[in-house]
């Protein structure tokens, strides 16, 4: 069996010592301030209760419940007693009082004794009625309907009246005994429907009460067969379970049947039933376990195992089983089945105990009773009983308790906010750091501002925005974490100093056999508080609170040294206080988190001067780079990468700003680090207002020509500028850097000097902003601009070797001889010249071509190949006249033969092609003049019929239209529809209508 919880749920409210030595208590009845006790003896006595005493002059008494109750002989019994007084008491018999029903609605007590039925009202003040015809009662039990069950009603159910009850209404109704029927009492004032055994007969009769109890009757409703030994006896619904010294059976008050439930061992406690109002469910005891079934005897749940053996009595306090036994009271929670609480109310052996409760589902009383004395006692609130939980330090249980409230629906949202705001604060002051987090964060109550008085010392700027909660007030003020830390260890080496001088204390036992260090805990309790503002960070707070949250949760990143933290915190959208935080991440050397910080506030001036600082530094290798710490240990990345990840940074801010001398200002620096990065900034679209191009081409360094070169593109290609300065100025630029390039390229002539020209050439590429070669971008941008000057460019290049770009400026120019001569002579590019010359569209431009072929001068010779490859592919288009006269006689006469023939058969066939052609053409033309003429010819048949087809009127003499579709509409019609669309939607200019002719068929 587990061990008790030292959870206190009831507390006592109320001591009574029977007033003669000579009575016994044998029965009780609570209900609502009342109290009936039945003794041995035949009498009923009436107790008052004061359920809501203060013994405490005090004003403002403390309603917490009293830590760990004495048992009730150690508490005064004069306080008790005031709170309980002895109304009056009445003789029944001279037999124990076995049952008593207390029915509250009409004020009528029902009490069972010496196997007859009494009646009496409930102050005990006018004479005890008993009712006549029934007698040797042995148990009696009141019948009870669950909240949402569908029971019979037994009372209007003529077909449960028994044959001789049905031959008794045949001659009036009365029996001689005085017992009335059903038909004489239309009128009475309520049912109370009761189940009694008698000898071995279940009678179940309806007792009638009219405006006074002294004129009661009953009517009987059924009568079933029972057995001997019954001992206890529950009616729920319609089913009635009887306790048996042989088991427990179910009865059906509608159809009579019964059943066995179960039997119990030959050697075992007497049985004992209880009816629990709050579930509807009724306890089974077998020896010490309670059984749970439901109204059809079906076990539902666990079961209870009692402690000690078997209970004498039981009882049902809100989500509690009380039973008792040997002079103690134990309380057990009906789901999980464990011990709450034990409550010693008499000495071992004091005799058979007793339990009643108020038989509703929200009664808060429980009483108990020994032979001679009766103790009431009240349910502890729950609130309260959690504040004693949490004083003693016994979280577990406060927490359990908390978990068995929420689950039976008993405690309020807020209520519970406001215990998880408690606990995570008392956890927090006893060195649980993540205990503690965990419960803010399940806190709906807690706002964030709470936990600033452990981060900041007062006063400070969020001073006043600290909510004073104090919740329950079972925690001291909040003070910074070292202070919470230091008193904590404070704590620990106190309590160890006590275990050693044997006095127990409420400090953890992880603690005391293991005691962390200040450094240990301190670390806990920022990691655990970073925590919570990182969930507080993501919520939706005012703004002051925010600010608060994301500058104290800064604090705490920088120090425990979370850099990544820090960086990403201020990188990110954040309402950061700068002024608290510039002083703290410039003094600790954290300039990248300041400058993250800067950038997101808006100060981009200063974040700038921070990157331009770093980038700086790391070039000059005076700040260790993070490539070098994260094991990077190439000799050029502890340089490059550090200057580059600061040109990136401060390129996302120049790239957003609009500010025209901010970013030329800080262009150079970048532009020395990572030219692709200077010119992202020049060129970005995010900024509202874009860049002077006069202003930025001026202030980029002239050094930096594929900077400006990039810009110049920029603006040429995808801004489509027509200022013919840039255009100018860009091929101006391209043709000097190709002059560069061609003469650097020429000059390395050694081995080792084309090897380090390589490895430099290969490291600018790496860098470089363009992928293609300038050479390329110049012919490129020479043959598609229209806009540059191409004299100033030929001037430029006239004397170098880039003959390419000549041929092109040349043709710009319109010297369509000297552009032919470089390409074919000097170029010796075959393709480029006929390609020239199928530009040029003229076919004196082959035969000049040919000429150059022929007659290259300066000392060169005939380059034979060539005029015999421009003959091959366009010798159809030349006169062979002309040709021959061209041809050179030092040409060979087998390489020229074949291309004359060639030309000649060429020219025949194309004279044959275009004869053929002309007369197909010829007879098409004929053949759609006849196609004409036919339709023109075409007769139509009008008479007075004939219908348009359009608006179905007669045609008569009217002017009428046919289409080539022989549709035939009205002159009217025809207007309308227009003389390309006939009636049929169908369009002939766009669907031509072919006619059968000799050329065309279909």
């Amino acid at each position: 069996m587990d061990k008790p919880k030292s959870r206190t749920a009831v507390e006592p409210l109320a001591l009574f010592d029977l007033p003669t030595h000579h009575l016994s208590i044998c029965s009780l009845s609570l209900s609502q301030s009342t109290l009936y006790i039945g003794t041995q003896n035949g009498s009923l006595l009436l107790l008052s209760l004061n359920p809501n005493p203060n013994p405490n002059p005090n004003p403002n008494p403390s309603p917490s419940p009293t830590p760990n109750p004495p048992p009730i002989e150690s508490v005064s019994s004069s306080s008790l007693s005031r709170n309980v007084s002895l109304l009056r008491t009445v003789s029944l018999s001279d037999s124990p009082v076995e049952s008593i029903f207390v029915l509250a609605e009409i004020d009528v007590v029902l009490v069972l004794s010496d196997g007859f039925l009494f009646l009496t009202d409930s102050l005990l003040i006018q004479p005890v009625k008993r009712l006549g015809g029934l007698k040797g009662i042995s148990v009696i039990a009141r019948r009870f309907r669950g909240t949402h069950s569908q029971s019979t009603d037994l009372t209007g159910n003529s077909s449960n009246l028994s044959t001789g009850q049905r031959i008794l209404d045949k001659f009036g109704g009365v029996r001689a005994n005085g017992v009335k029927t059903r038909e004489l009492e239309q009128n009475r004032e309520g049912d109370y429907v009761f189940a009694l055994v008698i000898g071995r007969k279940l009678m179940l009769i309806d007792v009638v009460l009219s405006s006074s109890f002294i004129n009661a009757s009953f009517v009987m409703l059924r009568e079933m067969h029972c057995f001997d030994g019954v001992k206890s006896m529950v009616w729920l619904d319609d089913s009635i379970i009887v306790g048996s010294i042989n088991g427990y059976s179910l009865f059906s008050c509608v159809t009579g049947q019964s059943g066995v439930i179960f039997s119990l061992p030959d050697v075992s406690r007497p049985p004992l039933l209880k009816l629990f109002w709050r579930e509807w469910k009724v306890l089974l005891l077998v020896d010490n376990v309670g059984v749970i079934v439901d109204s059809l005897g079906q076990p539902v749940g666990g079961s209870l195992v009692f402690r000690k053996g078997g209970p004498d009595s039981i009882g049902d306090l809100s989500s509690y089983a009380v039973v008792v036994r040997d002079g103690k009271m134990e309380l057990y929670h009906k789901k999980s089945g464990n011990c709450i609480q034990v409550v010693t109310f008499g000495v071992e052996g004091v005799g058979q105990c007793i339990v009643a409760d108020e038989e509703n589902s929200s009664g808060e009383l429980v009483a108990v009773a020994t032979p001679t004395k009766v103790i009431c006692y009240r349910k502890v609130p729950s609130e309260e009983q959690l504040k004693d939980l949490l004083r003693k330090k016994n979280f577990k249980e406060a927490i359990s308790l908390v978990e068995e409230l929420e689950c039976e629906g008993e405690i309020s949202t807020e209520m519970l906010s406001i215990f998880h705001a408690q606990v995570g604060f008392l956890l927090l002051f006893d060195l649980h750091f993540e205990e503690a987090v965990d419960h803010f964060l399940q806190s709906e109550t807690m706002q964030p501002a709470e936990v600033f008085p452990f981060i900041m010392r007062d006063p400070n700027r969020w001073s006043l925005l600290v909510p004073r909660n104090r919740y329950w007030g079972l925690h001291p003020p909040p003070v910074p974490l070292e202070d919470v830390v230091d008193n904590g260890l404070l704590a620990i080496q106190r309590a160890i100093f006590l275990r050693k001088a044997g006095v127990e204390t409420v400090v953890d036992e992880r603690f005391l056999s293991n005691p962390p260090t200040r450094a240990e805990l301190l670390e806990s309790a920022i990691k655990n508080i970073i925590r919570y503002l990182e969930v507080s960070h993501q919520k939706d707070l005012t703004l002051s609170v925010k600010e608060g949250v994301d500058t104290l949760l800064m604090y705490l990143y920088r120090a425990l040294d979370y850099v990544d933290d820090m960086e990403k915190l201020a990188s990110s959208k954040n309402c950061c206080i700068v002024e608290e935080l510039e002083t703290l991440l410039d003094g600790s050397g954290h300039l990248r988190t300041l400058a993250f910080l800067y950038a997101s506030q808006g100060m981009n001036s200063k974040a700038l001067a921070i990157w331009r600082i770093l980038a700086r530094n790391y070039s000059s290798g005076l700040w260790q780079d993070p490539a070098v710490e994260n094991g990077v240990h190439d000799g050029s990345a502890s340089v490059t990468t550090g200057r580059e990840t600061a040109a990136t940074e401060a390129s996302k801010i120049l790239e957003d700003s609009s500010d025209q001398d901010l970013v030329l200002q800080h262009l150079a620096w970048i532009a020395e680090i990572n030219p692709i990065l200077a010119f992202r900034v020049l060129t970005s679209e995010k900024r509202t207002d874009q860049l002077s191009p006069d202003e930025v081409i001026a202030a980029i360094d002239p050094k930096k020509v594929e900077i400006l070169q990039r810009y110049l593109q920029w603006l040429i290609e995808d801004q489509d500028s027509d200022d013919t300065r840039f255009h100018t100025f860009y091929a101006l630029s391209l043709a000097k850097s190709a002059i560069e390039t061609f003469d650097s390229e020429s000059s390395s002539q050694s081995p080792d000097a084309g090897r380090e020209e390589q490895v430099k050439t290969i490291d600018i590429q790496r860098n470089s902003i363009f992928q293609s070669p300038v050479r390329e971008r110049l012919q490129i941008f020479l043959q598609s601009s229209d806009l540059y000057d191409p004299e100033e460019v030929l001037d430029l290049i006239e004397s170098s070797e880039l003959w390419l770009e000549k041929a092109i400026l040349y043709r710009r120019l319109g010297q369509e001889t000297l552009a032919l001569q470089i390409l074919a002579l000097k170029l010796e590019d075959s393709d480029a010249a006929e390609q020239y010359c199928a530009e040029i569209g003229r076919p004196d431009a082959y035969m000049q071509l040919l000429d150059m072929y022929l007659d290259p001068r300066d000392g060169k010779e005939p380059m034979f190949k060539a005029a015999v490859r421009l003959l091959h592919n366009h010798g159809e288009s030349l006169d062979p006249l002309q040709v021959l006269e061209t041809l050179s006689p030092d040409m060979p006469l087998q390489l020229a033969s074949d291309t004359i023939m060639r030309m000649l058969r060429a020219r025949l066939h194309h004279h044959r092609q275009g004869q053929i052609a002309h007369y197909l053409s010829r007879a098409v033309h004929i053949d759609a003049r006849l196609a004409r003429l036919e339709e023109r010819s075409r007769l139509v048949q009008i008479n007075d019929e004939s219908l348009c087809d359009s608006c179905h009127a007669r045609l008569g003499t009217k002017l009428f239209a046919m289409y080539p579709d022989d549709t035939v509409v009205c002159y009217k019609c025809f207007r309308r529809q227009g003389e390309s669309t006939s009636i049929t939607g169908r369009d002939f200019k766009q669907d031509v209508l072919f006619k059968p002719g000799w050329l065309v068929t279909r």
